[in-house]
């Protein structure tokens, strides 16, 4: 910070702009709570900072701290261990050319993790939302951008009502795809926001909140829609035919930045768009920098969020072991060039308020919703053959392992038979506490 000089547009470009050669990878990112067995509470900050140094100890990982706290650990081979908001373990992969590799990467680091906690009494639960606590049951993460981070969304009124829940109880599995162009960029954004909730029908799976059966089958999208909804969503300006890197740059700037960085530590930023704070300044001498805009990249959800890559957020996470059937399926539709255009075209006719209102529908029957004027499972059944074609067609040009293609069998048995996640989740719910650690943790 300090600089008085303001960006330009090509600044907050440059953010968008794929590096020359750059390959189309796949990272993931899996969130797992860490909840304590004798008692199903979340795990305290104490609790899961010995988990984080038995990770460290015992795998050569590397602290990751912000400020005084350890809020993570950086592992060999390059993923990392994250403390979240609310007290869930974050594990970030590297970036893989295939799949398989991504997932094998994501498998080892997440047992490992798993063997670690079982020796303090912790489980690492999957799934999309911690089922037994409530937001009163919360383990906050004491770094100070939490602090911020909830007086802004506590000032938002009923628009910030889910904001707890979405700091400390949900997990998702994401996936993070790349992009080679500007125009590939916008091909590919614009079918992950119309595809966002089709694919998320197949993996509804947060029935259980707060100790009940809520009776939606996700749970966690309906919380999304009280986290401030100017910054989450649908990304509805990416589905304009002539939309491009400038209009996504309009889209965050109009937005204010929730905390910013003033040395060393996280603060709250002045409660303006960000293109004002480019023309007038943070209010204490000082202008934003490309630093600052990144950071506020950070602080958007959509359902599509769109940095350096393309990360897919909607979706609940599946149980264990499933978790790389998302990357399996968002690689196979985006990375073939066939499967993508038939994708598109498939879904081509959908507008940024079929997708809006899909995502409620979604939330309560899954894949008996309606996305637009088409049901759910059969717009699902299609992009599962699409990403199968997609994926065969990537191992015949020695561009992913044969076991990727393996990877969407959960969700074609979840799609043919419309038993969901979600079901199985109840199902384990209703025999106890055990049954479900035993059916929803990462095994020890």
């Amino acid at each position: 910070m300090g600089e008085t000089t303001t960006l330009r547009r090509p600044d907050l470009r440059r953010v968008f702009s794929a590096p020359p050669g750059r390959l189309e990878k796949v990272g993931l990112e899996v969130e797992v709570g860490l909840v304590c067995r004798n008692n199903l509470r979340n795990a305290t900050y104490q609790q899961a900072l010995a988990l984080l140094d038995g990770v460290v100890r015992g795998h050569g990982a590397s602290p990751v701290l912000d400020g005084a706290f350890t809020i993570g650990a950086a592992m060999p081979g390059g993923g990392t261990f994250t403390l979240e908001t609310g007290g869930a373990l974050e594990y970030s992969s590297a970036t893989f050319a295939t799949v398989a590799d991504a997932v094998a990467d994501v498998r080892d680091n997440l047992l490992a993790a798993a063997g670690i906690g079982a020796a303090h009494g912790i489980a690492l639960t999957t799934g999309g939302i911690v089922p037994f606590a409530a937001a009163d049951g919360i383990a906050w993460n004491p770094k100070p951008r939490v602090r911020v981070m909830r007086e802004y969304f506590r000032d938002l009124g009923p628009d910030g009502g889910h904001a707890d829940e979405v700091m400390g109880l949900i997990l998702s599995a994401q996936t993070s795809l790349d992009y080679v162009s500007p125009a590939d960029l916008m091909e590919k954004l614009r079918l992950l926001v119309r595809a966002a909730p089709v694919v998320a029908a197949l993996f509804v799976n947060s029935p259980v909140a707060a100790g009940a059966d809520t009776g939606a089958l996700s749970r966690r999208m309906q919380y999304w829609r009280r986290f401030d909804p100017r910054r989450c969503g649908v990304l509805g300006v990416a589905l304009d035919p002539g939309a491009g890197v400038d209009d996504l740059v309009d889209w965050a700037a109009r937005l204010p930045m929730i905390y910013r960085c003033v040395n060393g530590s996280h603060v709250a930023a002045p409660r303006i768009p960000f293109r004002r704070a480019i023309e007038d300044g943070f209010g204490d001498g000082t202008y934003p920098t490309e630093a600052d805009w990144e950071l506020h990249l950070s602080q958007v959800w959509p359902h599509v969020r769109v940095r350096h890559t393309l990360e897919t957020r909607l979706s609940d996470a599946p149980p264990w072991p499933w978790f790389g059937a998302g990357a399996a399926l968002w690689s196979g539709l985006a990375y073939d060039p066939a499967a993508r255009a038939a994708a598109g075209a498939l879904l081509g006719d959908l507008t940024a308020a079929d997708l809006d209102r899909a995502a409620d529908d979604v939330a309560v029957k899954g894949l008996s919703a309606s996305v637009g004027p088409h049901p759910a499972q059969e717009l699902a059944r299609e992009l599962l053959r699409l990403a199968r074609q997609g994926l065969s067609a990537r191992v015949a040009a020695g561009l992913e392992r044969p076991e990727a293609i393996a990877l969407l069998e959960p969700l074609e048995d979840v799609c043919d038979t419309m038993h969901t996640f979600a079901d199985r989740t109840l199902r384990a719910w209703s025999l106890g506490p055990s049954e479900f650690l035993r059916c929803f943790s990462v095994p020890a």
